[in-house]
């Protein structure tokens, strides 16, 4: 009977704090030395599943997903990887596929680097022992990380994947922000603009009618691969011909976000564990403030100024 087998890749940045070109390189090698095992043990090769740059803590994982589909639909019949903790890190996951559902689909997972194999019932302890280590690695990687993070962010370092709307990451030191002088330029008339007596609806108006890119949309024009539904939104009001529009709420956001005045505010939220992907709002008493951190676009006394126009108007709205 042809013995078919589906071969699992997974690498992330957790495992090897690899450049992203060596990532590319480390997941061939996995499935050269798995595509030689295969061949070697009579294995006929069903599918190549690949994660590439996520956690093994995370069982939304693409590539994972189809894979144990395919399992639950008798597609194959083993599965090989380069040892457990490339298939999962969770110590959950891996007693609940391997030795629960994979037993009663007739699927076999081997780790041809680990021994691991769960058609060997003597390997049941050595299944739970790398569990259990590969779940602490992750924790204490990601325990370390947060403290590198953190330190980072105390020394006044911008830890952001994108540098927020004005700004640019300096080629030079991608952990300092420096101004990008169009978008620059648009946030010193927002203030302005304000400041003469312009509403925020007003400015959003006046800046889509001057056809100047609003932030999100400014960024994709740049080359910078960041996307949000609203962004995409944006995409395909261009496809239409459409001018992307300012919004009042983006305005406000420029005018209360205090890294124009050269402030880096970083740290407000916090992942819910290592095994979540969910962020936790922090208390602003734990918030990481670092003033100075950049040039900034606007003085003190004009972010103040903008602060209590904002507050008046809204308390004049309010009793109108």
């Amino acid at each position: 009977m042809e013995k078919r087998a589906a071969i699992y890749c997974r690498l992330s940045r957790e495992d090897d704090n690899l450049a992203c070109d060596e990532v590319s390189e480390s997941i061939q090698n996995q499935q050269k030395l798995l595509c030689e095992y295969a061949k070697k043990n009579g294995f006929s090769v069903y599918c190549m599943y690949v994660d590439e740059n996520y956690s093994g803590l995370d069982n939304t994982r693409p590539a994972f997903c189809r894979m144990i589909e395919d399992a639950r639909c008798g597609r194959f019949d083993t599965i090989l990887c380069k040892n457990q903790s490339r298939f999962t890190r969770d110590m959950e996951t891996a007693q609940y596929y391997l030795n629960e559902l994979f037993p009663l689909w007739h699927v076999r997972l081997i780790g041809i680097c680990d021994g691991v194999d769960t058609n060997d019932m003597k390997n049941l302890r050595l299944r739970q022992i790398n569990g259990l280590i590969n779940e602490w690695y992750s924790e204490d990687l990601s325990d370390n990380i947060r403290q590198i993070l953190r330190d980072k962010m105390m020394r006044g370092q911008f830890i952001g994947s994108f540098a927020c709307y004005g700004y640019t990451k300096d080629p030079d030191h991608l952990h300092s922000l420096i101004p990008d002088p169009p978008a620059a330029a648009v946030v010193r008339e927002i203030y302005q603009l304000y400041i003469d007596g312009f509403s925020l609806s007003k400015i959003a108006s006046l800046l889509t009618k001057k056809q100047v890119m609003p932030p999100c949309f400014y960024k994709i024009q740049q080359g910078i691969l960041f996307q949000t539904p609203f962004s995409k939104n944006k995409i395909t009001d261009e496809a239409d011909g459409k001018i992307p529009k300012w919004s009042a709420s983006s305005v406000r956001h420029i005018l209360t976000n205090p890294v124009y005045t050269g402030t880096l505010i970083q740290g407000t939220t916090k992942k819910e564990s290592a095994k979540s992907k969910k962020r936790i709002k922090l208390s602003n008493t734990e918030w990481i403030i670092y003033p100075n951190a950049h040039p900034a676009l606007i003085s003190e006394d004009i972010f103040c100024e903008v602060s209590s126009l904002l507050q008046k108007r809204r308390k004049k709205n309010k009793k109108v």
